[in-house]
């Protein structure tokens, strides 16, 4: 074999390894947006509930609802901006 030859051949293996990896990060990376999507969905669930209560008149003070309901919309509006540089 030429000394082109090998070096053409392992180029292409060199490639062909890359592509593998990529490939793999690429389905692992779905795989990550996929688990922060459903984790911010169970926040998003918990945030609407807590609306609901306060549309019902809680016994719960408003002010305490009212802050919990803040950090809760803070922490999913983290969690899609971090989703959304992922993607």
């Amino acid at each position: 074999m030429s000394d082109w030859s090998e070096k053409f051949t392992d180029e292409i293996e060199d490639l062909r390894r890359v592509r593998d990896e990529i490939r793999v990060q690429l389905h692992l990376g779905k795989e990550e947006a996929r688990e922060r999507w459903e984790g911010l969905e169970k926040h998003w669930e918990h945030l609407e509930g807590r609306l609901k209560v306060i549309r019902d008149g809680s016994q719960e003070s408003l002010e305490e609802i009212g802050e919990a309901a803040r950090l809760l919309t803070a922490e999913i509006r983290k969690g899609y901006k971090n989703l959304r540089d992922l993607l």
